[in-house]
């Protein structure tokens, strides 16, 4: 599987209410439309796990760029660069060791369910953006 020149691929939890939040967000202000998305319960998504060697990391975003994946709050972080705007300013978290942002993204992950809820069904997008969903 190749990603499209140009394009990063985010990986979610299409069940977890905070995740759905996240790409609906990303979606509404990636105008150069540099992402597409894939579910980590999909084909795709177990690809990506296994080429990259991240079955652990089922609940967790993962950014997969040309090479380079990046996971947890790391993915967090690239994904708001790509952004732009306003999202540039969560660069300031990167003065904050990775070890410790990392705990705090395993907590919330953790409890992601408890406080956002849960999906009974994936994510479905909406009709324009389905083509950018692998």
């Amino acid at each position: 599987m190749q990603i499209p020149d140009g394009k990063s691929i985010v990986l979610f939890d299409g069940y977890c209410n905070l995740c759905s939040w996240t790409v609906r967000t990303v979606l509404r202000f990636d105008k150069n439309k540099v992402f597409l998305f894939t579910s980590l319960s999909s084909e795709s998504g177990a690809f990506w796990k296994e080429k990259y060697h991240l079955p652990e990391l089922a609940n967790s975003v993962i950014l997969v760029e040309s090479d380079a994946c990046y996971i947890r709050s790391a993915a967090v972080l690239r994904i708001a660069e790509h952004l732009g705007g306003g999202f540039r300013l969560l660069k300031i978290f990167q003065i904050i060791p990775l070890k410790w942002r990392d705990q705090m993204y395993k907590w919330i992950a953790k409890n992601r369910f408890r406080w956002f809820g849960k999906r009974s069904t994936c994510m479905i997008p909406k009709e324009e953006d389905r083509k950018r969903f692998i």
